[in-house]
Formats: structure tokens, C-alpha cells, sequence
């Protein structure tokens, strides 16, 4: 990975030793920005220079703080999320007034659906002109104040450092989110020598972390007394850095583990209790145990829709044991038996501890082997037909390490990957989930790879329709030169749009396919990365290992069935347990 491109010469920069750190001097509000930023730690942040923002960057030009570039504001907070989602701690992204902070509106949305860490930094018109509609004037605080965890507006030179470090604290703190804090022009040009101190959330913001003792108590015994207990990983557990807690307790009482899309990776896909993912295309096993399940014990989950299908059909024979550290989750779509309000980790701790015996599963577990054989993840591959898309996850999985980091964008690319990777740890997995972002691969492999360390493999599966989207940040992927490797499953469609008007709008095309498709490995090659064109199946274990072999930005043009479709498949609203393994089964 190339170090940062626009570092200061040897004439204007200060002298310091190469390892030693150093710090900003604070002489006006953008300096205490940047210090505020460094001593929360942060090493890297990616955004896109203007106007409003232009003193946070004059900042950041003596700052060992590392910024990347990228090619439009919505790649920056795509690459933030990413990067705090690797990294566990929140990432930064920065945009000016106006155009820029509306670019990072998906991205922070994004962002606040899946809990991801991240504190966003925009410029704003000097104080005393917002209000006129000035030029690139928007209410920023406004538009984001919905979709952020909290937002402020800098009104103090004084006090914008600490109100950063405030942010970036908070946006870590308890169930993590996006934080956002907008920046008016003479606020960060204005002169302060007030250095701020170390990052801290509020104290009225820092969560319940310890479970009531009542409430631990309750669900041991429900645990203890169920026939068919099923634990549920979701995203909360990957948060809360609560994996190990979890397989612990599953491995130690036997219980099977499904996970949500969020929390693939909490549980070794391979391990016998693992059921893999629930959900609208979860596996048939993972759904059946869901159906059939008397306990579920369900950890760090909002249970979403694409989870639960129909509410009144979900885990129905179920009585739910629901641990999650934000009480705004408990009960809010699936009512909770037993609540356990807290952190993910001590409560799982403090709930074996009072155990005294594990259910007796020895019967459900079987069950559970049983559906695993009934309805396997497999797929037809006739030689007379297109390269299959599953095939090419499997193939790449298959020449990749076991820890390899994989981005997505959204659609039927993602559910294949989702599917047939196999994915044994937590932050391995890096999608969109809650707000289904089309585009969010590319920039999402930007920030993986400046979050993972040298020798790990990060991996981008994309659609040619979510690519196109954001196929600007390539760029950037050349410029850093970044060891990233581009996987485009092209079926020359917005798939899971064609999927569904087959399914539901008795075959009408509209607005879902292309009549013509770039030669994505053509285009590759302008931007200056590898480009790679692939048919058949013979190709594809070659280029695969071209593409990783090379040290820098890498895209193979997979051209897939544009027939295929995502099964299995709950219908919107419909029941987990009958999942359709065909079209004529909707």
C-alpha cells in the first residue's frame, strides 16, 4: 500500500525523526479540529477538498494523519464505514459545504442502518451568512439529523476540537453510528490556543453495560429448561467485539447457531453448529431451525424484515430470549420473553455463569444435521450453459485465504457471495445491509484495504449494475496503488430487479436491463489497473490467480447466466420456514 501521495517537502515540512509522532500546534479552530482527530488516534480519513472545508485540509498538511483522496463524496463515506467496520473504531470522512455534505448522505444513512461507526466532518458558509442561501449553503444538520446518531453545529472556535473529539467518542460509544459535525468557515479559520482534550462521549450517552442480575437469572432458566434452543449471532455481536463469548457459549452447551446477514463470520461457517444465515436468502436449514426452534436466543439483533419475513410467522413456537445493549431494540419488532439489556459480551458471560445445566439438544442438533442434508446450498452447472455465478464465488473463495476480507455492493452478487463464501470470522464481511446501497463495493475494498494489514487479501464481488455506480473510485485504487482485486459477476441486468419482475411482474423487463455493457476489463485497463474478460469455465481459475498474483489494483469481467437466480427465497412478508427453492415455488 502506497503511504500518503501530498506530503509536505522537505523545505516546508517540520523536522522530526521518521517514528517520531507528532502533533498539531493549535492556533485556530481547524488546527484543534486536526488535534482533536489525532488524539482520538486516528490514522486515516478519506474525503474530497472544497471550499467550506478547505482550513480542516490546510490543517491536515502538517498532520501525520493520513488522508485519502477519493473520487466523489459518497465513495469517502463508503470507505469510512468500511474502514471503521475492519478497523473497530470509527472512520472519518470529510467533504465540504453544500454538493459535498448532500454526497455523503447515502453513505451516513448507510452507515446509521447497519451501526457502523463513523464521524463525518463538513464545511459550512461562515456563520453569519447561513441562512441567505449562500453559495453551496445547505442545512446540513438538518438533512443528516435523522440519519446520525447525533450531529452538531461548531459554533465555537474555543470549543470545535473538543466538540470533535465529543463526535468521534460518541460515534464508538455503546451501539455504535455516524456522527457528524458541521464546520462554518470562520469557526475554522478563527484564532483559539485552546487544546482539546481527550475524546470522550457524554456521560448522559454512555450505555448500560452490565445485564440486571433478574434479567440474567430468567433467561439461564429458559435456556436450561428448552428442547430446541437456537442462538442467533446478529451484527450487535461483530460491534461489541463479542465473538469469542459467543462461540464459547454455543461450543459449551451445544446449541446451533444461525447468524444474521450482519453477523456472518461470528460463528466458523464450517463448524457443525453453524447453520449459516437467516433470512430471505438464508439457507433452508437456518431457516427450518428459526421455524421449528422453542428458545431462540437472539444477541445483538434489531430483527429487520429481511430476517423475520412475516412477524406474526417468525420463530413461532418460540419463547425469545433477546440481549441487545440498546433497550429501544427489545421488543420493538419481535416481543422479547426474557430481555437482557447490556453488553453483548458480559452478558453472554454472565448468563453461562448462572447456568447450572445445558438443555438437553442431543435430539434438536440432529434435527438441525438432518435439514443441512435435506436442503443443501448447491446449484446446476450444465456444461451447455453460461458460467454460473456460484461457481465463481467458490472458485475465488476456494484460491483465497481463509481470513481474506470480501466486499460487496447490493443484489445478486451480494447474496451469491453472502452464500457461497465461507467466512470463519467476525469483520471479514463487509456489505450493506439495512439500507441495501447499490454501489458500496468498490469504495468499501478502498477502506478495507487501508484498514487491514499488508498481508491480508481484500477482495471486491460486485454486479455490473452496482459497479457502474461508483466505478470512479478506481481511480483512487490506482493513485494508492492499493492491492485490491475487483470480482464482477455480469449478467448484463440490474439482477435482482429482473429476479423479482420475473417472480412478481410477470416477466416485464422495465428499467433492468442493458441493451449495451461497458468492457469492464477495457475500462480497467484506462483507469490503469489489470483487466480481465472471462466466458467460460476453463478461464477461471487463471484469471483468478493472475488477478491476486498482481501487486495492485486487479478486475475480472465475469460474464455469468443472466437466467440465474438468488435461492432460496422467503417472499417479502412471507414465512422463514417456507422458503422457495425455485421460481415456481413463490
Amino acid at each position: 500500500m502506497s503511504e500518503r501521495t501530498a506530503a509536505p517537502t522537505e523545505t516546508d515540512a517540520p523536522t522530526r525523526a521518521d517514528d517520531e509522532p507528532t502533533q498539531t500546534e493549535v492556533t485556530s479552530g481547524s488546527t484543534a479540529v486536526v488535534r482533536a482527530l489525532e488524539n482520538a488516534g486516528v490514522e486515516t480519513a478519506f474525503g474530497v477538498q472544497g471550499g467550506a472545508i478547505m482550513p480542516i485540509y490546510d490543517a491536515l498538511y502538517h498532520s501525520d494523519i493520513r488522508h485519502v483522496t477519493m473520487a466523489h463524496e459518497q465513495g469517502a463515506s463508503h470507505a469510512a464505514d468500511a474502514y471503521g467496520v475492519v478497523k473497530g473504531e470509527p472512520g472519518v470522512c470529510l467533504a465540504t459545504s453544500g454538493p459535498g455534505a448532500t454526497n455523503l448522505v447515502t453513505g451516513i444513512a448507510d452507515a446509521n442502518m447497519d451501526s457502523d461507526a463513523m464521524l463525518a466532518l463538513t464545511g459550512q458558509v461562515p456563520s453569519d451568512m447561513v441562512g441567505s442561501d449562500a453559495f453551496q449553503e445547505t442545512d446540513t444538520t438538518g438533512v443528516t439529523a435523522p440519519i446520525t446518531k447525533h450531529n452538531y453545529f461548531a459554533s465555537s472556535s474555543d470549543t470545535v476540537g473538543d466538540v470533535v473529539g465529543e463526535a468521534f467518542a460518541l460515534a464508538g460509544e455503546g451501539r455504535p453510528g455516524p456522527t457528524l459535525v458541521d464546520l462554518p468557515k470562520d469557526i475554522s479559520l478563527g484564532e483559539t490556543d485552546r487544546e482539546p482534550g481527550a475524546a470522550r462521549a457524554p456521560a448522559t450517552c454512555i450505555p448500560k453495560t452490565e445485564p440486571d442480575t433478574h434479567e440474567v437469572e430468567a433467561a439461564a432458566r429458559a435456556i436450561e429448561r428448552a428442547e430446541k434452543p437456537l442462538l442467533l449471532f446478529g451484527g450487535g455481536v461483530v460491534k461489541g467485539n463479542a465473538a469469542e463469548e459467543a462461540r464459547a457459549f454455543a461450543t459449551e452447551h451445544q446449541i446451533p447457531v444461525v447468524t444474521t446477514m450482519p453477523g456472518i463470520g461470528t460463528m466458523p461457517e464450517d463448524h457443525e453448529l453453524c447453520l449459516s444465515w437467516a433470512g430471505m436468502h438464508g439457507t433452508g436449514y437456518a431457516n427450518m431451525a428459526i421455524t421449528h426452534t422453542d428458545c431462540l436466543i437472539a444477541i445483538g439483533t434489531r430483527f429487520d424484515d429481511r430476517l423475520t419475513g412475516g412477524i406474526d410467522t417468525f420463530a413461532p413456537e418460540a419463547e425469545v430470549v433477546h440481549i441487545d445493549i440498546d433497550p429501544a431494540e427489545i421488543s420493538k419488532n419481535i416481543h422479547a420473553d426474557y430481555p437482557v439489556i447490556g453488553d453483548a459480551g458480559r452478558a453472554i458471560e454472565a448468563i453461562d455463569t448462572e447456568m447450572d445445566n445445558s438443555p438437553d439438544a442431543r435430539e434438536w442438533c440432529e434435527q438441525c444435521l438432518t435439514w443441512k442434508d435435506e436442503y443443501p446450498m448447491d446449484y446446476a452447472a450444465p456444461d451447455d450453459e453460461p458460467l454460473k455465478p456460484q461457481f465463481v464465488v467458490e472458485a475465488l473463495d476456494e484460491a483465497t485465504p481463509d481470513e481474506t476480507i470480501v466486499t460487496t455492493g447490493v443484489g445478486q452478487h451480494q447474496m451469491w457471495a453472502a452464500q457461497y463464501w465461507t467466512f470463519r470470522e467476525p469483520r471479514r464481511w463487509v456489505s450493506s445491509h439495512g439500507l441495501g446501497t447499490m454501489g458500496y463495493g468498490v469504495p468499501a475494498a478502498i477502506g478495507a484495504r487501508f484498514a487491514a494489514d499488508d498481508d491480508e487479501t481484500v477482495v471486491c464481488v460486485d454486479g455490473d449494475a452496482s459497479f457502474l455506480m461508483t466505478i470512479q473510485e478506481l481511480s483512487v485504487a490506482v493513485r494508492e496503488n492499493l492491492d485490491i482485486t475487483i470480482v464482477v459477476l455480469n449478467n448484463e441486468y440490474i439482477g435482482m430487479v429482473r429476479q423479482w419482475q420475473d417472480a412478481f411482474f410477470e416477466g416485464r423487463h422495465m428499467a433492468a436491463g442493458y441493451d449495451w455493457c461497458p468492457q469492464f476489463d477495457k475500462l480497467a485497463e484506462a483507469f490503469g489497473a489489470r483487466g480481465w474478460a472471462v466466458d467460460s469455465y476453463e478461464e477461471v481459475p487463471d484469471a483468478i490467480e493472475e488477478a491476486l498474483a498482481y501487486d495492485g489494483p486487479s478486475v475480472i469481467d465475469f460474464h455469468v447466466d443472466p437466467a440465474e437466480n438468488v435461492y432460496p427465497m422467503v417472499s417479502s412478508g412471507g414465512a422463514n420456514g417456507k422458503f422457495a427453492l425455485s421460481e415456481d415455488q413463490l
